[in-house]
């Protein structure tokens, strides 16, 4: 029988976004469950200590990726809790307009804030733990960055400008990281994990039907399946 000892994931250190809510809270509960070590970053400081309270052996990091003056203390949090980085899962987003509106209606500063925690954010934080995560590929060690995606990044919904077209450019930023850090052993990918039963969900379509859309704990199956198959590549290098 496996023992948490004998799981791949077991010791891996790894950094989530948005790691309180839908796809980042199952990526905390699932990497964790499997014995990783993890830190997860949010806004909402008591949602942050309340799930750290709830995973014991977690780290809660309070922080927005969509300013520019928290991505250093970020990084230095992350560093801290975990002594390096091995997995960065960029996941936290924003949808711009709330109601979503059509391109045509957007305000400026709607379109700015989607590219802020869409593109930049993920940017600047990748950028702040490059070092931490090619340090863990020289080692041998797997170094991997995932960007979380959408559909919405290649298939143009009216009414979805401002996510669609930051979460396009956090696409083809994923692509050409990955490669030019290929060679230096740090992967970089671009996930779309589908329409999900999530807060973010909710605000974009609130008159959807949950049924019809996945549980957040499914969609991070396949994500955490990725992460697995990336340590057992470089453990057999």
């Amino acid at each position: 029988m496996n023992t948490l000892r004998d799981d791949p994931l077991a010791g891996l250190r790894v950094a989530i976004t948005g790691g309180t809510s839908g796809l980042g809270l199952a990526l905390v509960q699932a990497l964790s469950a499997r014995g990783a070590r993890v830190a997860f970053i949010a806004r909402d400081a008591a949602r942050v200590r309340r799930l750290a309270q709830d995973l014991p052996g977690t780290h809660g990091i309070v922080g927005d990726i969509a300013r520019r003056d928290d991505i250093h203390p970020i990084a230095l949090q992350v560093g801290a809790a975990l002594g390096g980085l091995d997995v960065l899962v960029n996941n936290a987003s924003s949808l711009g307009p709330v109601p979503l509106a059509l391109l045509a209606d957007t305000e400026c500063e709607d379109l700015e804030a989607a590219l802020a925690a869409n593109v930049l954010g993920p940017f600047r934080l990748g950028k702040a733990l490059l070092g931490a995560l090619a340090a863990s590929a020289r080692t041998g060690a797997p170094s991997l960055v995932i960007n979380i995606s959408s559909d919405a990044a290649v298939t143009p919904y009216p009414g979805w400008g401002a996510y669609g077209a930051s979460k396009a450019a956090l696409h083809h930023l994923s692509r050409i990281w990955d490669a030019e850090l290929r060679e230096h052993g740090v992967r970089v990918f671009s996930v779309d994990p589908g329409d999900m039963d999530t807060p973010l969900h909710a605000l974009a379509v609130p008159d959807a039907d949950p049924a019809t859309l996945q549980r957040p704990a499914d969609a991070a199956r396949p994500i955490v399946a990725l992460i697995a198959n990336t340590v057992a590549h470089a453990e057999a290098a």
